[in-house]
């Protein structure tokens, strides 16, 4: 079998079914879309929620649960990750140049993983246990 001789299975393959080609076609004058009223115009297109006169669900349902507008969203960095860093200072922006972060976000450091050299981390926040590593491994913890 070569490359040119592929061919889908029969059947597989329907032939594109024309509208608005005229009444011998079985689909023209109104092209399938019946008389007059919204669907038939041209540009129509329902939105997704819409029901008609009926209510739409998304109003139906009850609105559940609260939401803290005053929650501050930290970026993540574990210890272990500390570690395999050649730079004594870490910062955000260090972390950031390397591709750990992303940016415009405070940065809270984590105790997952081991340390074991001294390093001086700059972050927002500090777990507890990744405030123990680093001073354990006589590091310094700066918090911002």
């Amino acid at each position: 079998m070569k490359l040119n001789e592929l061919r889908p299975p029969k059947g597989a393959v329907k032939k594109r079914h024309r509208i608005g080609r005229g009444v011998g076609s079985g689909n023209g004058k109104t092209a399938g879309k019946g008389e007059k009223g919204q669907k038939a115009r041209s540009g129509y297109s329902r939105a997704l929620y819409s029901e008609g006169g009926q209510t739409p669900l998304t109003r139906r349902l009850p609105k559940r649960g609260f939401k803290n507008n005053f929650r501050v969203e930290y970026t993540v960095v574990n210890v272990g990750i500390l570690e395999n860093m050649s730079e004594n200072v870490i910062t955000a922006d260090v972390l950031y140049s390397k591709g750990l972060i992303k940016n415009g976000m405070p940065l809270k450091v984590l105790g997952n993983g081991t340390l074991t050299k001294s390093v001086e981390v700059h972050a927002d926040s500090f777990s507890k246990s990744a405030e123990e590593k680093i001073n354990t491994a006589k590091g310094k913890v700066v918090k911002l």
